[in-house]
């Protein structure tokens, strides 16, 4: 409390000696002025407000001064004005009107609305689903298709099913993205106001993405996208709001803007798993700015220090995990029946859900019943018949020649294994029970030998083992012994306690063999020859954590046959499990992770990283009727683009020449203004290099959408430069003591400010011509003629269909 009242002082000293009125004068500008004034201090003031800047150097360090968002300026509060909350109306309802013209075309589904209709209908059935991205924004979603009256019964199964011969009221759906999208530009003007640009520079950084195609066509749409982007650019509001309040620390609006960053920085990833690179991007600016604290320029305490990192710990970290948290107990707390992504997940998740198979046909297991296997990751059924491997391999491998067991994808009799154990089991009652961690043996009824894996490499792996069966003959009684070793398999359930018992349907397993301790597998490539039928391959694994060797007890055969004391007990109705939150919470995150970096499959739209910023590519969303020659094209607005992917290499570039210059002693750029480019500018291009560069690392399936946060991102960079370029150092800095010294008079703002109108009407011009030439294939109307399509083949990289 004492450094910032020290710091309120200082100031307040500072703006009176700058607003002083003695007879020799110079001309500074005052940050909340529209125009020029002049300043004038005496020599008594300089020397007094040299004083004061190294007095305020000493204690909270050059860096301040000047800064963007700096206390020190009187523009503190720039986008709360009656003009800008207008401006800010304005933007929000043209990014609506565009938005909203035509939403109910096509009257189909488009491109990735095959996948969250499809979840939204989920979530109304209350039916489990699986997907790799958190759930917040489908769950907006099926909460906005309850609204307008979805039942959640349309599939969406293919792009181009027609949602008005299925009555979904899908105008009402895409509503929800549309607004949340029009917001997207309207924040973008409040960043930069709140960075203390000037109107103008707010109004081009929202321009680049108030008229893109790329961002009008995607957030329009039953898609995820728009409430994503919204998310992050208000956590990047927010943090601007909190961080100008760094000497307000600990008061009602600190905790307020800082916890807000949190939210909403929760909110994008509870949308995306990308929102991630949102929490690196601010997470990165704390870090600095708590580093920054922990100078001991800054006059705190260890203490005190050690307050600051608690309270952001608690606003950055401990709310944002709450938040993140809700929203799945909200996923699980509604899906609560069986449905297509129950078999994504474990056994013990399954029986939770009602109705689930697991619920209703899972059934114990005991010694000597006849049970089929399968494999979790093929679904092939564990098998052997009577056809041998042969004696010699193509390569001259030698091997036993004995019977095959393989991988067989059909249910027939030669999968029947009957479960037999290697120590006494009582002739009834629960003695019997097959149990986690017993040694067990396998029989093969078809058959009548015994699973077994010795020390043979197998047919198509070398390093593992060949899996054959015994028929209980040996040449002595050394090989004997050996032999019934090598029959014998430790059973190890996933997840199991101690003396649980093995059940059908509801647990995965590993069949270890006891001598050698490799787990039983089978994989698909490659297939086995042909004098095994080109079935899968069984053979030992040596690696016991590849999560690719767990199988499941699939049905048990009932054979009449049986003595009554022995028949199986009658099977009596199950409810569903119950599994904590957080079992659940971690199992489904795994899955999300590992299938997200799964998603490798190739697609026609497809692009890599590269191309993005460039719009070398594009993605076809929808195609209609040849006749009418429609088409939705995903692609962004290349003038917008283009200018922005420009506008960050000049800032690079900027920042590289200033570097060199001050290294040579020279100071190119006035104090203030280089504060605003390092602080500002530095922080949205942190931001986009977080948004672009993970994604070269990537092997999933990646398109042009995932490039749409870096782009308005780059939107941001843009006006930094813009307002470098045409604003100078004129508009919104703090006055410094070295342009009093100097008596450096500024140009004039008459000139700059024709300069900087004629270059806005200029680009603008260009962006909107942009837009509206792209238009048609944005909102899929009119139908264009070939040539009319060719013209719009801006790039020959573009792929549109129609254009001949």
């Amino acid at each position: 409390m004492q450094q910032q009242q020290q710091q309120q002082s200082a100031l307040a000293e500072r703006d009176t000696l700058l607003h002083r009125k003695p007879a020799t004068a110079g001309t500074a500008v005052s940050p909340s002025s529209s125009g020029p004034v002049t300043v004038t201090a005496s020599g008594d003031s300089l020397a007094k407000l040299d004083r004061l800047d190294k007095r305020s150097d000493e204690r909270f360090g050059k860096h301040d001064r000047g800064y963007a968002i700096d206390p020190a300026s009187e523009d503190v509060q720039p986008s709360r004005s009656k003009v800008d909350w207008a401006v800010f109306a304005c933007v929000f309802l043209l990014a609506a009107a565009l938005r909203f013209h035509h939403i109910d075309h096509p009257a189909a589904v488009v491109f990735d609305e095959v996948h969250f209709g499809k979840f939204a209908a989920y979530y109304l059935r209350r039916e489990y689903f699986f997907d790799v991205h958190p759930p917040l924004a489908k769950l907006l979603l099926a909460f906005q298709g309850w609204l307008v009256g979805f039942d959640g019964q349309f599939e969406f199964e293919n792009i181009g099913d027609s949602y008005i011969e299925n009555k979904v009221p899908y105008v009402g759906m895409r509503t929800l993205p549309a607004l949340l999208g029009s917001a997207i530009p309207a924040v973008v003007y409040a960043i930069m106001r709140e960075s203390g640009y000037p109107r103008i520079v707010g109004l081009f950084s929202a321009s680049l993405v108030l008229f893109d195609n790329a961002h009008v066509g995607q957030t329009r749409l039953i898609l995820l996208d728009a409430p994503m982007i919204l998310f992050m650019a208000l956590a990047f509001y927010s943090y601007i709001r909190f961080y100008k309040l760094r000497y307000s620390e600990f008061t009602r609006p600190w905790w307020t803007w800082m916890t807000l960053t949190g939210v909403f920085l929760s909110l994008t990833i509870s949308c995306k798993m990308v929102g991630l690179f949102a929490f690196l991007s601010v997470g990165t600016a704390v870090a600095v700015d708590l580093w920054n604290l922990l100078d001991v320029k800054r006059g705190l305490t260890i203490k005190q220090f050690y307050r600051h990192f608690a309270a952001r710990a608690v606003g950055l970290i401990l709310v944002p995990a709450v938040v993140y948290l809700f929203w799945f107990w909200v996923h699980f707390t509604v899906l609560t029946k069986s449905g297509t992504g129950d078999d994504f997940m474990s056994p013990a998740f399954q029986q939770t859900l009602q109705d689930s198979p697991l619920t209703a046909l899972a059934e114990e297991i005991r010694y000597y019943d006849t049970l089929t296997i399968k494999h979790k990751g093929t679904k092939a059924f564990l098998h052997s018949h009577p056809e041998r491997y042969p004696l010699k391999y193509d390569d001259g491998r030698i091997s036993s020649a004995g019977q095959q067991v393989t991988g067989y994808p059909f249910n027939d009799t030669n999968n029947y294994w009957i479960v037999e154990p290697t120590r006494e089991v009582p002739p009834s009652g629960r003695g019997r029970i097959v149990r986690h961690g017993d040694v067990i043996t396998l029989r093969h009824v078809g058959t009548n030998t015994t699973l077994m894996t010795h020390d043979v490499a197998s047919t198509t792996m070398a390093t593992n083992t060949e899996f054959t069966t015994w028929d209980g003959t040996c040449a002595n009684e050394q090989e004997c012994e050996i032999r019934k070793r090598d029959v014998q398999f430790e059973l190890q359930i996933d997840e199991a306690h101690a003396g649980q018992q093995w059940m059908t349907k509801s647990g995965y397993f590993q069949l270890i063999h006891v001598p050698t301790r490799v787990a039983m597998w089978t994989h698909v490539e490659p297939p086995l020859p042909d004098w095994a039928f080109k079935q899968q391959e069984v053979n030992g694994n040596k690696n016991l954590k590849d999560r690719t060797t767990f199988w499941f007890a699939d049905e048990i055969i009932v054979d009449p046959s049986k003595p009554v004391d022995l028949a199986r007990p009658k099977k009596e109705p199950r409810q569903p499990a119950k599994m904590s939150f957080f079992r659940k919470f971690f199992e489904l995150q795994l899955l999300m992770l590992q299938h997200n970096a799964g998603l490798t499959d190739s697609h026609p739209y497809a692009s890599g990283p590269i191309n993005w910023p460039f719009l070398l590519s594009g993605i076809s969303f929808w195609t209609g009727p040849a006749e009418r020659r429609e088409q939705v094209y995903l692609i962004g607005n290349i003038v917008s683009w283009w200018i922005c992917i420009m506008a960050s290499s000049v800032f690079i570039g900027i920042l590289a020449a200033d570097q060199l210059a001050q290294r040579r002693g020279l100071e190119p750029i006035p104090t203030p203004v280089r504060n605003r480019l390092y602080n500002t500018g530095g922080f949205f291009l942190v931001a986009w290099l977080y948004h672009y560069l993970p994604f070269f690392t990537m092997s999933r399936q990646l398109f042009l959408h995932h490039y749409l946060p870096a782009h308005l991102i780059t939107a941001l960079v843009a006006g930094v430069v813009f307002s470098f370029l045409f604003c100078g150092d004129t508009i919104n800095y703090p006055v410094s003591v070295a342009d009093v010294r100097t008596r450096r008079r500024p140009r004039s703002r008459a000139v700059v400010g024709k300069g900087m109108m004629l270059a806005f009407v200029i680009v603008n011009a260009l962006i909107i011509a942009g837009f509206v030439f792209l238009a048609p294939l944005t909102y899929g109307t009119p139908g264009l003629s070939a040539e009319e399509v060719h013209n719009r083949r801006l790039l020959s990289t573009w792929t549109l269909h129609f254009d001949k």
